[in-house]
């Protein structure tokens, strides 16, 4: 009997705190219902609530630290699209010109000689900032040359010998590199840094396109005639 009246005084006790909730506005349910639903922890303690900000902190440190490697892979991956894509331009362009790639004597930056791909050969200028890179974006009112670009540009080659470098991200300097010398920054800051401290991609005159890490994993040596033009 006892056990009876407990669960009636439990279920008449239940229906008054429904009866007193569906009395309350809509818009005020989330504010009024506690006052009907007593509870020793209706509120976070300091404690607890340095405990959930840890366990952010946690989840987010681990989650960017697992998908910073495949970010950058994917950077690596639309840096190569670009210059492909770029390619596909410089390749129509020597066909028309003898096999000779753009020339611009006494060029400065690689935006010189490449800006007679725009708009004849390429009108997408986007592709000539790197994804990676912190450089901004194209101004498309603005002329080619007078913009600063993320590639680097192999200014003088008339051939499609697949050893022959033709564009690469920017590098340290415009000098002539063996296999095994610095290419690309090893700290993360400029030059050379388009992928920050991971190295940078290579387009050669066949094509197609090589990553390297900041000490060259092949040759990019110059030849007579040739000459580097950095951004």
């Amino acid at each position: 009997m006892n056990a009876g009246r407990k669960h009636a005084r439990r279920a008449a006790k239940f229906q008054s705190r429904l009866l007193a909730i569906s009395r309350i506005p809509p818009n005020q349910w989330c504010i009024r219902s506690y006052r009907f639903w007593p509870s020793q922890n209706s509120a976070f303690s300091l404690l607890e609530l340095l405990v959930v900000l840890a366990i952010i902190v946690i989840l987010t440190t681990l989650y960017w630290g697992s998908n910073s490697g495949s970010r950058q892979k994917n950077m690596q991956v639309q840096c190569e699209n670009n210059l492909q894509k770029i390619y596909l331009g410089l390749e129509v362009f020597a066909n028309e010109h003898e096999l000779k790639f753009p020339e611009k004597p006494g060029a400065r930056v690689s935006a010189e000689p490449l800006a007679d791909l725009v708009p004849r050969y390429t009108s997408d200028t986007s592709l000539f900032i790197c994804p990676a890179s912190t450089d901004r974006p194209l101004d498309r009112g603005v002329l080619l040359q007078k913009q600063r670009i993320s590639y680097a540009y192999y200014m003088g080659w008339h051939s499609k010998e697949p050893g022959d470098p033709l564009m690469s991200d920017k590098q340290i300097d415009s000098k002539s590199k063996a296999a095994g010398q610095l290419v690309f920054s090893t700290t993360g800051q400029a030059p050379g840094n388009n992928h920050g401290k991971e190295g940078g991609n290579v387009l050669f005159c066949d094509g197609h396109v090589q990553a390297s890490p900041p000490y060259a994993a092949f040759s990019l040596t110059l030849t007579q005639g040739v000459v580097l033009v950095n951004p």
